[in-house]
């Protein structure tokens, strides 16, 4: 749409912020507490010509606002703001830049870099000081309006709730491009995501939820389209009202919306990891794009006695000024739309801490998770903190309140150092895997608060996690001296790619115990995607400029990594099936009521409860539990009790063999195996075993037993539930 002759202005509102279309024509809202004059400009289709040059007279409360009644969707613009250029108080107002609307709903165009993208003066002897009066429009982003209709129909959220979630971390992107049964025309799209093949693959894996890395738009950084590679994580948000244009095939935010209802149909929520801790604007000598022009001194954090320069504790540049209650209303005007518009059921928060930051100090009980824990919307959906940021005292594991799942890097760090064979790690690994309750329970948090993960994007995958001991992230550019060196990593003899049929074999169990374990631990399970496909990034654990085939995923598998993928659908088959994987309440180390036998009971290898003292022994490499089945604390749909198998899992990260004796049963049952991961995963023996005799079990394997009737537990195999 193209406003050809001068346009026709009226006043407008205040509120709602932002380019709003009621179906007459659009209202304009900007809110800036320091600015002293506003101007619309508005763009032909192409966003490179700049037709008109509104001046926004009527301001409210800071919100300066107009109404165009001839205005449509469709409709290019961007923002100049003038005000004082006086960086040393923290004001940095250049009507050169244009800039985009902080709650622009849909975001087009490249952004050419150039130094006309700076507000000051490149080169010059206190470059920032020294304003620059080059127009940046003609290589800008645009903002678009847009018109929200879309038909849900009966769309409504799964609401799984969080003891039967498992959530499948995953890029837009890089999942379906190169998906060769996905249409060559919506690789690497939201419309991608919505395909018949992939949701098949989600469906038979039995994931609950897909994690989109992030989707809000976000720019690619100059140094690294100066070096021939982008940003393809997206930690480097710009828009927070609009989705990652890259991802459209269609070019319309109704993609988006179609893909979350697609997944709706099939019964899986989209959780949206966010970036509300820092924009794409850097450091005092980034680029001026929308916030910094806007009103830099109330959009971020600087320092107190020289406001020319910022607080970060990001390690991006800057942070977000949650103290001011417009970012504030921002941040909770963004969550909302994304529930309320885009139907998404839930956010994973990048450097959730930082937002916790009132003062200086992390505080749990800050303004934003207030407002959060209030908020009738946004309490209802799947909240998870990524909780820490790189700040002092920034690490928050365990710190977040009632209402807040958080991801566990404690879990994954424990889980990685066992079966690396690491020594004195038992008593670690079993409060990981029964849930973290040192971390949550005192706060009245039940097990699920603990998101349970031992691969994600920032790392190793899982393949590499077996095959490489060091980084290997030459391609960045870097000198490999990005990412961290605390892998916790072994590649079981071998650097890399292997022939050795053994080296390969070692690697494959490795694989397996790492998912049996993750699966069957007490929490909220995350899977990386590709991992249940063998995917590598060539030991890259910093992939996050990479758009190739170094963090794609290669669809195109041999027959073994095929092998890897019915095992883990056959282990989500059966934490589902088995609510004494993924109880809600921690397990409380007592006797059973009337049970005459205990929730859970720790064993050494000779069958006997673990005393306190080996806990920490140095040499204690194998662990096994009794899980019972007739304390899981789950109703069914009737209001019955349920009453689960009793199960005795057995872990040993030993080099060698390790005779393990069974513990006592009941009258008349065996334990039969369901699956060890030391046999070939699909086809684990189902054999029958004595109560009070030995299970040979291997070097760096992990075994489950059911107790089942002496006569079931010969027949059944390993499939049955």
């Amino acid at each position: 749409m193209v406003i050809q002759t001068e346009p026709i202005v009226w006043p407008g509102k205040p509120y709602p912020l932002g380019a709003n279309w009621d179906g007459e024509g659009v209202n304009f809202a900007l809110f800036s507490e320091h600015a002293e004059a506003v101007e619309l400009c508005l763009f032909d289709q192409t966003g490179r010509r700049e037709l008109h040059s509104v001046r926004v007279k009527e301001q409210t409360d800071q919100v300066w606002h107009c109404y165009l009644p001839e205005a449509r969707p469709g409709l290019l613009y961007g923002y100049r703001v003038h005000g004082p250029y006086d960086p040393n108080k923290g004001y940095r107002f250049n009507p050169n830049k244009l800039l985009l609307d902080a709650y622009a709903k849909q975001i087009v165009g490249d952004l050419k870099w150039s130094d006309s993208h700076f507000g000051y003066r490149i080169g010059s002897k206190n470059a920032d000081l020294s304003m620059d009066r080059r127009d940046s429009a003609p290589g800008m982003l645009k903002a678009m309006v847009i018109d929200p209709a879309f038909t849900w129909g009966t769309d409504r959220a799964p609401r799984t709730p969080w003891h039967k979630s498992i959530i499948y971390e995953m890029h837009v992107r890089g999942f379906t491009i190169q998906h060769p049964k996905v249409p060559a025309s919506l690789r690497g799209t939201y419309a991608g995501l919505a395909t018949a093949p992939v949701i098949d693959h989600l469906l038979k894996l039995g994931v609950t939820a897909i994690e989109l890395m992030p989707v809000h738009d976000f720019v690619d950084d100059r140094r690294l389209i100066e070096r021939g590679l982008r940003n393809y994580w997206g930690y480097n948000t710009i828009g927070f009202f609009a989705p990652m244009s890259r991802y459209l095939a269609t070019g319309s935010i109704s993609e988006f919306k179609t893909m979350v209802k697609t997944m709706h149909s099939a019964g899986i929520e989209v959780i949206l990891d966010v970036v509300y801790n820092h924009t794409a604007e850097g450091n005092q000598l980034g680029p001026t794009l929308s916030f910094r022009g806007i009103d830099n001194s109330v959009y971020y954090r600087t320092l107190p006695d020289n406001p020319r320069y910022y607080m970060d504790y990001t390690g991006t540049g800057n942070t977000l000024n949650m103290r001011h209650p417009r970012v504030l209303q921002l941040i909770m005007d963004s969550l909302r739309y994304w529930v309320l518009d885009m139907h998404v059921d839930g956010f994973r928060f990048d450097l959730a801490a930082t937002l916790a930051r009132e003062l200086h100090e992390v505080d749990k009980l800050g303004a934003f998770l207030d407002i959060i824990h209030q908020d009738p919307v946004l309490s209802q959906v799947k909240l998870i903190a990524e909780p820490w940021d790189l700040g002092e005292g920034g690490y928050q594991v365990g710190k977040f309140p009632i209402g807040w799942a958080e991801w566990n890097d404690r879990y994954r760090d424990a889980v990685r150092s066992y079966w690396k064979g690491d020594g004195g790690q038992i008593g670690e690994l079993a409060y990981r895997i029964t849930g973290s309750s040192d971390l949550y329970a005192r706060s009245g948090r039940r097990p699920y608060a603990s998101i349970n993960f031992v691969t994600a994007h920032d790392g190793f995958t899982l393949q590499d996690l077996v095959s490489y001991n060091q980084k290997h992230n030459e391609a960045n550019g870097e000198d490999s001296r990005d990412g961290t060196d605390n892998n916790r990593s072994w590649n079981c003899g071998v650097e890399g790619p292997a022939d050795d049929p053994a080296v390969n074999a070692l690697r494959a169990r490795q694989k397996r115990n790492f998912l049996a374990t993750l699966l069957l631990s007490q929490g909220v399970p995350m899977l990386l995607a590709g991992d249940e496909l063998g995917r590598t990034q060539q030991g890259n654990n910093n992939a996050y400029c990479q758009d190739n085939e170094i963090s794609w995923l290669n669809w195109e598998q041999p027959g073994e990594e095929r092998e890897l993928v019915a095992f883990v659908r056959r282990l989500i088959a059966l934490r589902q099936n088995h609510p004494v994987f993924r109880r809600r309440n921690f397990f409380q180390g007592r006797s059973i009521k009337g049970a005459g036998i205990k929730d859970i009971l720790w064993l050494r290898p000779d069958g006997r409860e673990m005393p306190d003292e080996e806990w920490n022994q140095e040499h204690a490499r194998t662990l096994g539990l009794f899980l019972s089945g007739s304390a899981v604390d789950e109703i069914d749909e009737r209001g019955q009790l349920i009453i689960d198998e009793n199960f005795v899992l057995l872990m040993n990260a030993h080099h060698e063999e390790v005779p393990f004796t069974f513990p006592t049963a009941a009258s008349g049952m065996v334990w039969s195996c369901f699956l060890d991961t030391s046999f070939d995963q699909v086809r684990a023996p189902g054999t029958a075993h004595e109560p009070m005799t030995a299970y040979p079990l291997q070097s760096r394997s992990l075994a489950l037993l059911v107790e089942r009737k002496r006569e079931q537990g010969r027949q059944n195999g390993p499939n049955g539930t």
